[in-house]
């Protein structure tokens, strides 16, 4: 299967994830929280904010354009640590986070 069609349906898996786990939200953070200079935004939004309102919407945008791809990028450590080892969405969003990531192994490109 092509690589941008396997990201944007780990993108859509991502977003189902947030929905199944009550975490996608309606309205975006105040527009401040993006003005961040810490990776992942990590001083102003939840991680889950971020793959919602930066990450998803961001890789949608570059597959849409049919823009070049990050030749890699690892975004599963991070979620590794951010999310608290008895949240439920943590195992199955780590699951499709590792496959994201694997998608973006430049070894692989």
């Amino acid at each position: 299967m092509e690589r941008q069609t396997l990201v944007r349906r780990h993108l859509l898996t991502i977003e189902q994830i947030l929905r199944d786990h009550s975490l996608w939200q309606g309205l975006p953070p105040d527009p401040t929280a993006f003005e961040s200079t810490q990776p992942f935004c990590m001083d102003t939004l939840q991680p889950h904010e971020w793959l919602q309102w930066v990450l998803i919407p961001r890789m949608h945008a570059l597959l849409d354009s049919q823009h070049p791809l990050p030749d890699a990028f690892a975004i599963a450590p991070y979620y590794e640590m951010a999310l608290d080892a008895t949240h439920a969405v943590r195992e199955p969003l780590l699951a499709v986070l590792l496959e994201l990531d694997a998608l973006f192994d430049a070894e692989q490109g």
